[in-house]
């Protein structure tokens, strides 16, 4: 079988930069699974995986378009201190959720300068090309439960 949409496909990754650093992985943990087609990987990737079967391994390079998007310098902004009442010692690298004009969105503290915190609200690998290395695991039919769900169940899935 392969992979195409309402399929549910298992895959071990590793995922690293431009330099070839290890930025994440499956190894020594359970392969990633979902269902495909819903959006639930990055699109670059989840393209590169239709008509693959189980067995298959190969690379694949997803630009920043197709990833985690491209780094927009207006997410970058300079709040005052004050912003984060009940928090007093901030540090670069802290995460935070804060209130936009779309909605929630998750910021990086990447800089405390005195009274003033600069954040950044792009996804930390925006503006990254992803470099994959993948090896297919498991390509299944989804089940009329996870399609109505849109999402995978059991193994490797979600458990209600």
């Amino acid at each position: 079988m392969q992979i195409a949409d309402n399929s549910v496909a298992s895959f071990h990754y590793t995922l690293t930069d431009d330099s070839g650093q290890v930025i994440d992985s499956s190894e020594g943990r359970e392969p990633l699974t979902y269902l495909h087609g819903t959006g639930q990987i990055v699109p670059g990737l989840e393209k590169a995986m239709i008509g693959r079967a189980i067995g298959d391994q190969f690379k694949v390079e997803v630009a920043p378009a197709e990833g985690y998007g491209v780094h927009h310098p207006e997410l970058m902004q300079a709040v005052p201190r004050e912003a984060f009442q009940g928090v007093d010692d901030i540090q670069p690298g802290m995460q935070f959720q804060a209130h936009g004009p779309q909605g929630v969105m998750h910021v990086t503290v990447t800089k405390v300068d005195g009274q003033t915190v600069h954040i950044d609200g792009n996804h930390p690998l925006a503006g990254q090309t992803l470099h994959f290395d993948i090896h297919v695991t498991d390509v299944r039919d989804a089940s009329e439960e996870e399609l109505a769900h849109g999402h995978v169940h059991g193994e490797g899935g979600h458990h209600h």
